[in-house]
C-alpha cells in the first residue's frame, strides 16, 4: 500500500496527460504496478487516484458492507463505480485521464495532485487554492476527531 504525502503543481497537456510527479513514483512500494483507478470525488469537486492495490483495498472494503440485493445498495454501487476509469503510466511517467473526468472536476491546464494517504487528490489549481480551513477551525476539528474523551479514551 502506498502513503502519497505532498502536494504538487503540475500541467495537463492538450490530450489530457498529467505527469505523474516523481515523489509520488518513489513513494510507492516497490513491487506496486503502474496501474491506478481515477473516479470521481464523492464529496469535492475533484478526482480521486488510486494504485491498484489501493483501490482493490477499497473495493474490499465496500464488498464487506455492500448486498447488491438491496436496491440502496445497488445504487451506491452504480454512483460509485459511473464514470471510473483504469489507468496506466506510461514511460514517460505519464496518465491519460479521460477528457470527461477532466470536465467533471473542471480541470484545465493547472492541476494539483495532493497526497492523501493512500490516494491522491487531482484539483483544479484554482480551486485547490480555496479550499483552506482556518487553523482555529482545524484544530477544533482534529481535536473532536482525534482528541478522544477525557479519560484518554478514543
Amino acid at each position: 500500500m502506498a502513503t502519497f504525502i505532498g502536494d504538487y503543481s503540475c500541467k495537463v497537456d492538450a490530450k489530457g496527460r498529467i505527469i505523474l510527479p516523481m515523489a509520488f513514483k518513489k513513494q510507492m512500494p516497490s513491487a506496486a504496478e503502474d496501474r491506478f483507478v481515477v473516479r470521481k470525488d464523492i464529496f469535492e469537486k475533484c478526482l480521486v487516484l488510486y494504485s491498484i492495490d489501493d483501490w482493490n483495498s477499497q473495493l474490499e472494503k465496500i464488498r464487506s458492507r455492500i448486498n447488491p440485493y438491496r436496491k440502496e445498495h445497488n445504487e451506491f454501487l452504480r454512483n460509485f463505480f459511473k464514470g471510473t476509469a483504469e489507468l496506466i503510466l506510461d514511460s514517460s511517467n505519464r496518465l491519460l485521464i479521460p477528457k470527461r473526468m477532466l470536465e467533471l472536476a473542471g480541470i484545465g491546464k493547472d492541476v494539483v495532485l495532493a497526497g492523501q494517504d493512500g490516494r491522491i487528490e487531482i484539483w483544479a489549481e484554482e480551486v485547490y487554492a480555496h479550499i483552506d480551513m482556518p487553523s482555529d477551525d482545524f484544530a477544533a476539528l482534529a481535536e473532536r476527531l482525534l482528541g478522544g474523551t477525557e479519560t484518554g479514551q478514543g
